[in-house]
């Protein structure tokens, strides 16, 4: 009796629910406000933050992306995909019947013996039916895992939307800063051709030597250089506009964008804080689901450690006659527990690595925030100065070309000044893009975007 109630109490100590995941707690710090700086304001992250620009243009492209991205459709099929595998746990749970039936025609033409040379017809039915009685939890513990991998994959495609609409807005800004950038360029290129001809009309009168003609034309050249990149930046951004909306990069040559300036966000970014960004990020999310799979699967191991019970039976008509059969069947891998010992070993192990593979989420999704704001900040310090040193090389650049025309100072001034002027121009205006990259950053380290999501697919 001892030895039986010994046996039952370790049934019993089986028959308990599938294990709960480590708890999943962040730093204090973690939750607090970001780095105080001008450029973001503690207002929360709205779910489509493409539209704070205000661009109706950039809003349709995204909008685009989001329904035909062909990522997304993967991500879709994938999550299709766990959703089955969650039903096929759930169902691995209840009662499995089967219909069985067979047809047989016997010719006794071809047996000596047979008084009778009429053929007869046998007919077989049967309903069969196997139920695996879950003592120990292994099927409730794998249906709990399989419902954690689909809710992860449901985090794994919000993560998608996220990177879809910010490499959208990212590849309209590339667009829109190639375009503005080109534009100075050829301004400048122009000016470089007026600077040319005036030197070489006073190279002609004797004015002048061949050092000034050289110095302008080499100018001249040099503000040609600057063209061709970013021509091929504003045709590569369309060929991203394209493969992100689904077509072929040769759509995109019909394409008629009308971008001529960098968008810019006309307040601070809104940013929220880190208890936010914790609840926001889908990949942290993702991370936490995955570790509620793997203490599922604990579960899994563990019952592998004690009997399975299935019960088996069949009714029907059988060889003519009507038969019911019962069967209940027990397996255990006893004494030699080793492989399944291993088996829960290894999936605790699992376990913990996925419990720091949330931590290393949460790390990651702090430092990008705090880098991307870091980055953002300084760069609008850079922007604003570099808006100055652009005004004061465009006043240097006239008052060189009034003093040259009085004759008060020599044309090497002015060549100077013009260079000087362009530099400033295309530093601003690249200065421009890097600000508006920076905000694209900001917003995917925010991971903002994907509680906006169409359900085309």
């Amino acid at each position: 009796m001892k030895r039986l109630a010994s046996l039952a109490a370790l049934f019993a100590s089986a028959c308990m629910t599938a294990p709960s995941p480590p708890p999943t707690i962040a730093p204090a710090s973690a939750t607090g406000p970001f780095a105080a700086l001008p450029t973001a304001s503690i207002a929360p992250v709205p779910d489509d933050w493409w539209r704070l620009y205000d661009d109706p243009v950039l809003v349709g492209l995204v909008r685009a992306s989001l329904a035909a991205n062909v990522d997304l459709r993967v991500a879709y099929a994938n999550l299709d995909g766990a959703r089955a595998a969650l039903r096929q746990a759930r169902a691995a749970r209840l009662p499995q019947m089967t219909v069985e039936s067979s047809l047989g025609i016997d010719n006794p033409a071809g047996q000596p013996s047979a008084s009778s040379n009429v053929p007869t017809t046998d007919y077989d039915a049967a309903l069969t039916a196997s139920w695996d009685i879950d003592l120990f939890g292994r099927l409730r513990s794998g249906a709990l895992a399989a419902r954690a991998d689909a809710e992860a994959q449901v985090a794994a495609l919000d993560g998608l939307k996220v990177a879809v609409a910010a490499d959208t807005v990212l590849a309209y800004v590339d667009l829109c800063g190639a375009t503005q950038a080109a534009a100075v360029s050829r301004t400048i290129i122009a000016a470089q051709q007026r600077s040319v001809a005036l030197v070489t009309d006073q190279f002609r009168a004797g004015e002048l030597s061949p050092l000034e003609v050289a110095q302008a034309a080499n100018l001249l050249d040099a503000a040609r250089a600057t063209l061709p990149p970013f021509e091929a930046a504003r045709a590569n951004a369309l060929y991203r506009l394209a493969t992100l909306q689904g077509e072929t990069p040769a759509a995109a040559r019909t394409w008629r964008i009308d971008c001529r300036a960098v968008p810019q966000l006309s307040a601070a970014a809104p940013v929220g804080d880190g208890a936010a960004l914790l609840l926001r990020r889908p990949d942290i999310r993702e991370a936490e689901r995955r570790l509620a799979a793997a203490a599922a699967r604990i579960g899994v191991a563990r019952a592998d450690l004690y009997p399975r019970l299935n019960l088996g039976g069949a009714l029907g008509l059988l060889t003519g006659g009507f038969v019911a059969t019962a069967s209940p069947m027990v397996s255990w891998a006893f004494p030699n527990q080793a492989p399944a010992r291993a088996r829960l070993a290894q999936a605790r192990a699992t376990e913990r690595a996925a419990l720091a593979g949330w931590d290393v989420a949460v790390l990651r999704a702090l430092r990008e925030v705090e880098t991307a704001l870091m980055t953002q900040d300084a760069e609008a310090r850079r922007n604003r100065a570099l808006a100055g040193a652009a005004t004061q090389a465009a006043a240097y650049a006239r008052r060189s070309a009034a003093r040259v025309r009085l004759g008060d100072a020599a044309p090497l001034l002015q060549i100077d000044a013009e260079r000087i002027h362009a530099s400033a121009a295309l530093q601003k205006v690249q200065s421009d893009l890097l600000l508006a990259q920076g905000h694209v950053a900001l917003f995917r380290a925010l991971g903002g975007g994907w509680q906006a999501r169409p359900e085309a697919r």
